[in-house]
């Protein structure tokens, strides 16, 4: 459980980080995401998860 908690945590730390340092490039990409078919997203977010799994198994074995 304390890992689960250590990635969220981190997954805020990097989230704060992006909006601190790059608030204006984050809205861009933000206002383009928009215009993305919802499929596409779809398919990202899948690959994108897909991709996180994967590295949590070759870094936890």
């Amino acid at each position: 459980m304390t890992d689960l908690l250590t990635g969220l945590a981190l997954v805020f730390v990097i989230e704060g980080l992006i909006l601190a340092i790059f608030p204006d490039r984050l809205r861009w990409l933000l206002e383009r995401m928009a215009e993305v078919p919802p499929e596409a997203l779809r398919v990202a977010g899948v690959v994108s998860a897909a991709g996180g799994v994967f590295f949590v198994w070759l870094l936890r074995g």
